[in-house]
């Protein structure tokens, strides 16, 4: 009985630590506002079909961004949503 609780909680912690080394290493990519796809911009926080949709058509309307902070000029996207995402956005 005992020898199955460890097992058990062995399982579990292994999990949990899968799952935080997938979310850290999300958490660290960058996405390029400059080339990515709809799709991958949807990986922002806040950043849902419809605004990744605004963000790839006003790149193609007005070329590529300067530098981060331009993403708020896309109708949507303001401040917070910049601040939320400024360390995982480039334009490089």
């Amino acid at each position: 009985m005992r020898r199955n609780r460890i097992i058990a909680l062995i399982i579990v912690v292994a999990v949990m630590m899968a799952l935080v080394s997938v979310s850290l290493a999300q958490e660290a990519e960058k996405i390029n506002i400059n080339k990515a796809s709809a799709v991958e911009l949807t990986q922002l926080k806040r950043i849902g079909p419809k605004l990744s949709e605004r963000i790839v058509e006003y790149r193609e309307k007005h070329g590529p961004f300067e530098w981060p902070g331009d993403i708020m000029q896309v109708r949507g996207i303001g401040p917070k949503t910049f601040e939320l995402n400024k360390d995982r956005i480039t334009t490089e």
